[in-house]
């Protein structure tokens, strides 16, 4: 009997980490068929919550929706699977509903500070920007060491023009985890809104080194700052970010935005 559940839970962490690489290839309706089979033969939440996110990712969400609201009905309640019905209800356009399932998920686990987290993205989407503030600053009273939390609260900070605090969190966001390059290019919109454009510079040149993916967001953060520069190729701007700062004074193709 012992070989057999321990066979049975080896096959169960199979299905799983074939459903979860499906997925992450949007290949969930490949995941579909062997997450229901296992799926009636078991009673875990995690892969019902699964089963939920291959059905979404199949484009069948309605279908998601009614699975993740029967596992997030749970007693005790599984965090992951409130999560993923909100990320589907999120991304049905229904906002409200996804709101109202975290909170109710916050009401049975209110100190869970992935929730929380979720619940303030969830708010800035509604653009009830103090709600989502509030929130994130809670969490971060409770959850000292989170990276995540310091750069959501530092973007809602930037977003209310609160530069100086925004500053403040981004710095404690990369001191936490200082190779987050999406978190650096944010600091440096903000340290380039504040007029400090060397140090703005220097940190999109951080941001981009050795991470070609982020010329993009390098770029929308040094054209649409009110002290950025506009760049007339993009071949221009990459040059630019890999070039020292002594070189790059006075670029050429660039102009400073008034």
């Amino acid at each position: 009997m012992r070989l057999s559940l321990a066979f049975v839970s080896v096959a169960l962490a199979a299905v799983a980490l074939l459903a979860q690489a499906l997925i992450a290839q949007n290949r969930g309706d490949e995941a579909v068929a062997p997450l229901e089979k296992v799926v009636r033969r078991s009673n875990d939440a995690g892969l019902e919550t699964l089963l939920g996110a291959a059905l979404g990712s199949a484009g069948r969400g309605e279908e998601a929706i009614e699975q993740l609201r029967r596992t997030a009905a749970r007693r005790p309640p599984f965090s992951p699977a409130i999560q993923e019905l909100a990320g589907q209800l999120a991304k049905a356009g229904r906002i409200d509903d996804a709101i109202a399932a975290i909170e109710s998920g916050m009401a049975l686990l209110p100190e869970n500070i992935d929730l929380q987290l979720d619940l303030a993205r969830l708010y800035l989407l509604r653009n009830r920007r103090d709600k989502a503030r509030d929130i994130l600053v809670r969490a971060r009273d409770a959850a000292p060491g989170r990276s995540d939390i310091f750069t959501a609260l530092a973007r809602v900070l930037l977003l209310q023009g609160e530069f100086d605090a925004a500053e403040d969190a981004f710095r404690h966001a990369l001191a936490l985890r200082p190779d987050d390059a999406l978190a650096r290019a944010d600091l440096a919109t903000c340290l380039l809104e504040m007029g400090k454009r060397d140090t703005g510079e220097a940190n999109l040149r951080q941001a981009f080194r050795g991470r070609p993916q982020m010329l993009g967001r390098a770029t929308y953060a040094l054209v649409q700052s009110s002290h950025g520069r506009f760049f007339f190729r993009q071949s221009a701007f990459a040059k630019f970010l890999q070039d020292e700062p002594a070189r790059t004074s006075a670029p050429i193709e660039s102009e400073p935005k008034l």
